[in-house]
């Protein structure tokens, strides 16, 4: 990791934290109407909030190749999600796994386009334009407490890819056209 980049008190946030275990939530699929709801901002301190991080991370670690759910993927309209880059062979610096509320892009540069993948969209994947370096601004669960998260490359795409669940946006919104949709390729 390149320390520089890395916001220490997200990159020492841990799930324990939150007091509550985790529980593995069934994941929402296209065309469903709550992903293309705008998610509400929440209170970060909020009993029901701390839950949903939980539940989110749980969910997220037993889902091969997932490495960040937003909770409109569970069913929940509301601006909640977590990451995890860490394990993911594209990844360079990261923050390891946390979870971020009401969290905004505050500064974006160096597009670049690559393939993507979400586990509410399970067919397909698309080619997508996304800052290769973010700023992010946003409140850990819990604590409440507000965190600036600077990302490069991949964990960018991916803090990217969940704000825009929580705006009610796939992927597929994002992409150029139908020739940049392609059928998803499963390995055995």
């Amino acid at each position: 990791m390149t320390d520089s980049l890395v916001n220490d008190q997200v990159a020492s946030w841990s799930e324990a934290e939150l007091g509550v275990p985790g529980r593995v939530l069934p994941v929402v699929t296209a065309p469903a109407v709550v992903l293309s709801s705008t998610g509400e901002a929440v209170d970060p301190r909020a009993p029901e909030t701390v839950q949903l991080a939980a539940d989110l991370v749980a969910t997220m670690r037993v889902s091969p190749g997932c490495v960040g759910l937003a909770a409109p993927q569970v069913g929940v309209a509301v601006s909640v999600f977590c990451v995890d880059v860490s394990q993911h062979p594209k990844t360079k610096d990261h923050h390891g796994t946390f979870v971020l509320c009401n969290a905004e892009v505050v500064e974006a540069s160096r597009n670049e386009k690559a393939r993507e993948g979400c586990m509410s969209v399970p067919d397909f994947t698309g080619d997508v334009k996304r800052a290769t370096r973010l700023v992010v601004e946003g409140r850990l669960p819990g604590t409440g407490r507000e965190v600036r998260v600077t990302a490069t490359a991949f964990e960018a795409r991916a803090l990217q890819h969940e704000i825009d669940h929580c705006a009610g946006l796939l992927f597929l919104d994002r992409v150029a056209g139908a020739h940049a949709i392609h059928p998803r390729k499963t390995y055995l």
